[in-house]
């Protein structure tokens, strides 16, 4: 017989972790509230306190809905395991928290999320673990500082706000010849348009509020990864306490359904807009991996498979005060600090990504006050560059 046909993720993104009758036979899984679970006989409730038998103890730890969140990412990322946390940067944070020790040395890049430029910055040098950030676009100063020698290397492709990509598979090899362990923050990509498991990485990790749930109605955050690592960071979390609520689990798996449908309409989105904005006379510059003028555009080609992403971002040429002028007038956009949500979501670093940081680190990291985060929704991309240009139209830049 021919070899069972493997899913796609877009049937997968709809059936993984659900492919049988619930409670009563439900088609759709039911939201477990109960904080504890019950067990007569003993020996059984030991044997799966200690893991020796499957079940649930105690909310903190495990739950019946969370386990099925956690099963179709882990199908999704193609992982081993899977584990999820209350949000996203709990589960940055854990991740680090519990491979790093007093005296190790993690390697990183400049364009993180500004709450990972603070774990990294911060937090993680008040253990006694060296943190290194290196210029983004440099490569071989990257491969530099692993060669000295390091613990783990974390990656974020494509960045927030900046939309730079690394080469993952490159990176990876090298951090693996000094034995060092890599997590790349898959949040921008998703899924369904890049695979860091498969170019060498060791964890992904998702803040799952942004494009796994797809509504901006749920925090959440999730990790994949190896088996054995994805366990003590599960064992970490266990006891920090950052459990993912049940209630937010069925929202994000509910919003999983239309990963693929909604992230290919926002790829699409994307870039329109961008080759729409590279042109407009108010716009300086214009960042996204997409247009084939962009400095990583082979790299997000060959290592993003299913599309460039949802997000871009664009410099205004009229500075922060351009910016304070325009963004309130548009009309299909919510000015907010998210993104990944079906409708458009806008933000400076400045209010947003990194609002964390102050000018001058901001500056440091190469962001620009006059940067504007264009996080796509999925309406019709016509109504969205209507909106841009009338936005757009009274700066004296634009002419005339």
């Amino acid at each position: 017989m021919p070899p069972e046909r493997r899913l796609t993720r877009r049937t997968e993104a709809v059936w993984a972790g659900e492919d049988r009758p619930f409670q009563e036979g439900a088609t759709q899984v039911p939201v477990v509230h109960s904080v504890s679970f019950g067990y007569q006989d003993l020996e059984r409730w030991r044997a799966v306190a200690v893991g020796e038998a499957s079940g649930h103890i105690y909310g903190r730890n495990t739950n019946p809905t969370v386990q099925v969140f956690e099963e179709k990412l882990r199908v999704l990322e193609r992982a081993e395991a899977a584990t999820s946390f209350a949000t996203g940067m709990a589960a940055i944070s854990d991740t680090l928290f519990t491979l790093c020790r007093p005296g190790d040395r993690v390697v990183s890049i400049r364009d993180t999320y500004g709450g990972t430029s603070r774990v990294l910055s911060d937090h993680l040098p008040r253990f006694d673990v060296t943190t290194v950030l290196c210029d983004t676009d440099d490569h071989e100063a990257i491969e530099a500082e692993l060669a000295d020698g390091a613990r783990l290397l974390y990656l974020e492709s494509p960045t927030n706000p900046t939309c730079k990509v690394l080469d993952l598979e490159r990176l990876a090899g090298k951090a693996k010849e000094v034995g060092a362990l890599v997590v790349v923050d898959n949040t921008f990509a998703t899924p369904i348009n890049q695979h860091p498991l498969e170019l060498g990485a060791d964890l992904v990790v998702h803040s799952a509020t942004k494009y796994l749930g797809g509504h901006a109605d749920a925090l959440g955050g999730a990790l994949a990864g190896n088996a054995e690592l994805v366990e003590q960071v599960f064992h970490f979390r266990e006891v920090d306490g950052a459990a993912l609520h049940p209630e937010a689990a069925y929202l994000l798996l509910r919003g999983m359904k239309t990963l693929a449908l909604r992230v290919e309409r926002q790829n699409h989105n994307a870039l329109t807009i961008a080759r729409h904005l590279r042109e407009h006379p108010a716009v300086l510059a214009v960042n996204y991996p997409g247009l084939e003028e962009h400095p990583n555009h082979a790299v997000a080609a060959r290592q993003m498979p299913g599309g460039f992403g949802g997000v871009l971002s664009f410099e205004l040429r009229g500075g922060f005060p351009a910016v304070e002028r325009v963004l309130p007038k548009l009309r299909l956009a919510h000015l907010a600090a998210n993104l990944g949500a079906v409708e458009t979501v806008v933000a400076p670093p400045r209010t947003g990504s990194h609002v964390e940081l102050s000018h001058e680190e901001r500056a440091a990291l190469g962001i620009p006050e006059a940067l504007v985060r264009y996080s796509c929704g999925i309406e019709d991309v016509g109504d969205l560059i209507a909106d841009l240009d009338a936005a757009l139209a009274a700066e004296p830049e634009a002419g005339g």
